[in-house]
C-alpha cells in the first residue's frame, strides 16, 4: 500500500514495461512524460496513472504512432485517470521548452534511430520496439502483421526491411546495435517457426523440398520465411539450417530424394557454385527412372551468373513459393497422367 501511494522508481517501471530505464528517462526528457509527482530529493516517483500513461506510449510507439503524437495520447490516459477528462491540461514534469526540443527533422519513416527510409507502419513500429529492446511488443507486432498481411507481405515488407535497417546501423556504428539485431532476429525466427508448424503438411510420400545455407553460410531466416511459405501451402520441408557442410548436403539429397533443394548464400564469398552443379546433377531413385532434383539459388550470393541447367534463381520469396508450387503441381498431374492415357 505504501508503495502505491508514493509510486515505484524508474528501475522498476522499466521493468514492468520491459524496456531500459534509458528509455523512460528519455522519454520523460524528449516528451513531457515524466511522473506528475517528484518524491523526496526529487527522484522520480511513478504512480499507477503515470504507469498507465507509460503502457500507452508503449503500445503506441510499438504500433508505429510517431513518439510525440503518442506521448500526446499517453498524457490523456493520466489526466483521465487523476479525474481530469481527457481534455484536462496536463503540466509535464520538465519545461516545455525542453519537451518541445526533439522536435528537429528526420529521415522519412524513421524507426528508432534506424534507416529505414519509407517503409510500412508496422515496420516502424517493430524497429521502435526492437531499439527498445521490447521483446512482447515484438511478439505482439509480429504475430498481427502474420495474421493480418500473410506470411509473404509480413516477411518482405516488414520483417526484412526491419532486419536490414538494424544490420546497416551494426554496420555504421562501431559494433552497437548487435543487441538489437540479435534479439529482433530470435523473435522473428520465432514467430516463422510458430507459422511453420501451424501449416505444417501431413505426412505423405511425396518428395520434400530441402532447404540448407551453403558451408560457411550463417544466415537462415530468409529460409525459415520459405519454410513457413511451404507450410502454409501444405508442401513437406526438411530444414538443414545454417553451413551445412557439403558431405552432409550430398548425403542427405541421396536419402530424402527431394523434388527441390534451396541452397541459400547471403554474399559471394559464400556461393559455392561447384557444390550447386553437383546437386544439380546428382540422381536418385530405382534403376530405369531416376531424378534429379531442382536447385533454387537463392539469396544475393548467387547474384552475377547465369544458372546452369537444372538451376533457377527466384528473385524473392513470392517466387521461389511460386516455382516450387508450380513444380509439385506438374509432379501432381505427372502421376495422374497414366490413368487418363490408357483410354
Amino acid at each position: 500500500m505504501h508503495d502505491t501511494v508514493r509510486g515505484i522508481t524508474t528501475g522498476a517501471v522499466a521493468r514492468r514495461l520491459g524496456v531500459s530505464p534509458t528509455t523512460v528517462r528519455s522519454w520523460e526528457r524528449r516528451y513531457g512524460i515524466g511522473p506528475a509527482v517528484r518524491g523526496d530529493g526529487q527522484h522520480r516517483r511513478w504512480s499507477p496513472a503515470d504507469v498507465a500513461m507509460l503502457e500507452e506510449m508503449c503500445r503506441l510507439t510499438a504500433s508505429g504512432v510517431p513518439p510525440a503524437e503518442a506521448a500526446r495520447a499517453a498524457r490523456e490516459v493520466r489526466a483521465s485517470m487523476e479525474g481530469g477528462g481527457a481534455g484536462a491540461p496536463v503540466v509535464p514534469a520538465v519545461p516545455l521548452a525542453e519537451a518541445a526540443e526533439p522536435e528537429t527533422p528526420r529521415r522519412p519513416a524513421g524507426g528508432g534511430g534506424l534507416p529505414l527510409g519509407h517503409v510500412r507502419r508496422e515496420c516502424r513500429g517493430l524497429a521502435r520496439a526492437a531499439v527498445r529492446l521490447d521483446g512482447p511488443a515484438m511478439e505482439t507486432l509480429l504475430r498481427a502483421a502474420l495474421a493480418e498481411h500473410g506470411l509473404v507481405t509480413a516477411w518482405e515488407e516488414i520483417m526484412a526491411p526491419t532486419l536490414h535497417a538494424v544490420g546497416r546501423k551494426w554496420e555504421s556504428s562501431g559494433d552497437r546495435y548487435v543487441e538489437v539485431e540479435h534479439l529482433l532476429s530470435w523473435h522473428i525466427s520465432t514467430a516463422l517457426r510458430q507459422a511453420a508448424v501451424t501449416g505444417t503438411a501431413p505426412a505423405s510420400p511425396t518428395p520434400p523440398v530441402l532447404l540448407a545455407c551453403v558451408p560457411s553460410e550463417q544466415h537462415t531466416l530468409p529460409l525459415e520465411a520459405l519454410a513457413a511459405g511451404l507450410a502454409e501451402r501444405s508442401l513437406p520441408t526438411r530444414m538443414f539450417g545454417a553451413a551445412v557442410p557439403a558431405e552432409a548436403l550430398d548425403a542427405a539429397v541421396r536419402r530424402s530424394g527431394p523434388a527441390a533443394v534451396v541452397l541459400w548464400s547471403q554474399a559471394r564469398s559464400t556461393a559455392n557454385h561447384a557444390l550447386a552443379r553437383h546437386i544439380a546433377g546428382t540422381a536418385f531413385g530405382v534403376q530405369g527412372a531416376r531424378t534429379a532434383a531442382l536447385v533454387l539459388l537463392a539469396g544475393p550470393g548467387w547474384l552475377g551468373r547465369t544458372p546452369d541447367p537444372g538451376m533457377v534463381r527466384p528473385a524473392g520469396l513470392r517466387e521461389a513459393l511460386g516455382v516450387v508450387s508450380r513444380l509439385y503441381g506438374e509432379r501432381a498431374g505427372e502421376a495422374e497422367a497414366p490413368e487418363g492415357g490408357g483410354d
